[in-house]
């Protein structure tokens, strides 16, 4: 019987959906507490629900984890469905820049240089952090992408020898921490008055969660966040597979 349920298109689909509502839950419950972040608590709880079904039912975590992510091995769709909907998500942040576009054709050099240089910046930091620590190349490829977004992120991480649950998890907790200590970073470095500054920050190590605060904030704020998902997605399609060959990744 349960093996039925997990040979199922919705088996996916449904832990998908149940923890993420649970992590929404707890998450409005504590007052917005950051550790409590949904897509954080869901990727716990995911995991841990895989975990149990794999030691219950004495199946190896391949077949549990091709259940969940394809359905099973006679179907093509289970969680990954869920997936494709990052494509058109990522698309519908021209929608805040669009409104604001006013505040694109004034500054956008700055824009455009303070999000490359820092790109750059980020992909040397990992990378000499990363053989600091003496992780594997497969390791470093997993966190090269984590500056983009989940949907840009994780085929990019697979394109480069990397491990997308790896650059997952930190695109992830790049958001969560964003949000624990985000305003406390604004007021750190001064970017109270500036909007502009505040949006591309958030939108650039936070993501897609960084710009929902950056919305929540002001319309300029929601505008800078947008096309620094974008402009950030778009250089790191580019530049990481460059950077990998650079450093003998691929």
């Amino acid at each position: 019987m349960i093996m039925q349920f997990i040979n199922n298109t919705f088996f996916g689909i449904f832990v998908s959906v149940v923890v993420y509502l649970i992590g929404l839950y707890l998450f409005n419950r504590f007052n917005n507490f950051f550790l409590f972040q949904p897509l954080f608590v869901g990727m716990i709880l995911g995991i841990f629900v895989l975990w149990v079904l794999e030691h219950a039912m004495g199946v190896s975590s391949t077949l549990i984890y091709d259940a969940f992510w394809h359905g099973g091995k006679d179907n093509f769709i289970g969680a990954n469905l869920l997936f494709w909907f990052l494509g058109p998500a990522t698309i519908s942040f021209a929608i805040p820049l669009y409104k604001r576009n006013d505040i694109v054709k004034d500054y956008w050099l700055e824009i455009l240089l303070s999000l490359v240089v820092g790109l750059f910046i980020s992909l040397i930091i990992i990378y000499y952090i990363c053989r600091a620590l003496n992780l594997s190349n497969s390791e470093i490829a997993s966190l090269l992408p984590q500056s983009a977004t989940t949907a840009i992120a994780l085929p990019l991480s697979t394109s480069i020898g990397g491990i997308p649950a790896i650059t997952a998890m930190t695109v992830i907790l790049n958001s969560v921490i964003v949000l624990a200590i985000g305003d406390q970073l604004v007021k750190w470095l001064k970017l109270d008055t500036d909007p502009i500054g505040i949006g591309l920050g958030l939108g650039t190590s936070g993501h897609t969660i960084g710009s929902a605060k950056a919305v929540k904030l002001g319309s300029i704020e929601g505008a800078m966040a947008s096309i620094a998902v974008i402009v950030v997605g778009i250089v790191t399609n580019i530049v990481v597979p460059l950077f990998a060959r650079l450093i003998g990744l691929k």
